[in-house]
């Protein structure tokens, strides 16, 4: 795992677009701060920016460097879920301007999966996590499930867990308001 995790962060350290796997599906990423790559992760989906994607975290702890304001319900779902959640979050900040929604939230996941993790402890920054696939296409719940135009286009394909064998699902999505307002988007 740790030869793979060095040759993704070299991928995305240099503006690169890796494939690779979440606690959740196989995920396309690139550095959550570098406008360029994220819009080269739009390009791979044929998605428009206008529907933004998210960020995974290492930590709860930097949620704060990333919005405004952490309302105190997002900090007792975070605590209280044995489940990858995906909280979007009013306020986004220090994050590729592009990553957001045109109201400014953003959603973010802190995954339990260890490769992401030290991923991004090595990178000491938040990574775009999208589904791998074509916009309004099914997501890919097993690797060999990816378009291969897909695994074309990205610039590194992470040799960790393709041969995993447990259906995968994204995570549900939770929207929080200024007020603390929960509105489910995704079960």
């Amino acid at each position: 795992m740790r030869q793979e995790i060095e040759k993704a962060v070299k991928i995305i350290n240099e503006g690169g677009i890796i494939l690779y796997p979440t606690d959740t599906i196989w995920g396309i990423g690139c550095l959550a701060t570098d406008p360029d790559a994220v819009q080269k992760v739009y390009d791979i989906k044929k998605r428009t920016d206008t529907k933004s994607m998210l960020v995974l975290l290492d930590n709860a702890n930097r949620l704060p460097s990333y919005v405004d304001e952490v309302p105190d319900i997002a900090w007792e779902l975070i605590e209280a879920t044995d489940k990858p959640l995906t909280i979007i979050y009013p306020g986004g900040k220090n994050l590729a301007e592009n990553l957001l929604s045109e109201d400014k939230t953003i959603g973010i996941r802190i995954p339990e999966d260890d490769f992401c993790r030290q991923l991004i402890q090595k990178l000491r920054r938040p990574i775009v996590s999208t589904s791998a696939n074509i916009s309004g296409m099914p997501s890919p719940a097993f690797f060999d499930e990816i378009d291969p135009e897909i695994i074309k286009s990205v610039d590194y394909v992470v040799n960790w867990r393709q041969d995993d064998s447990r259906p995968a699902q994204p995570s549900p999505i939770i929207k929080l308001g200024v007020g603390g307002e929960i509105m489910v988007i995704r079960k």
